[in-house]
């Protein structure tokens, strides 16, 4: 025990690094960053949307037989 505390009192602040600990750490953030990015852009492609068209007379009536709600008020 004596022999970590001699080799603590002998680092020099100007020098200290991350060392490997620091770059597996890096690393593992890395990777799951890019794993993260893989499985989004693989979701985004199985998104299907339908952009409103030109027929809104249409999509109100469609989105008023949705809801039952809109029949009560409306």
């Amino acid at each position: 025990m004596t022999h970590l505390a001699t080799l603590a009192a002998e680092v020099d602040e100007d020098k200290v690094t991350p060392g490997v600990l620091g770059f597996i750490v890096f690393a593992a953030m890395a990777l799951a960053v890019w794993a993260l990015m893989k499985s989004m852009t693989r979701h985004m492609g199985r998104v299907d949307f339908k952009e409103p068209g030109g027929s809104g007379a249409a999509d109100a009536d469609s989105e008023a037989a949705a809801d039952p709600k809109a029949k009560q008020q409306g």
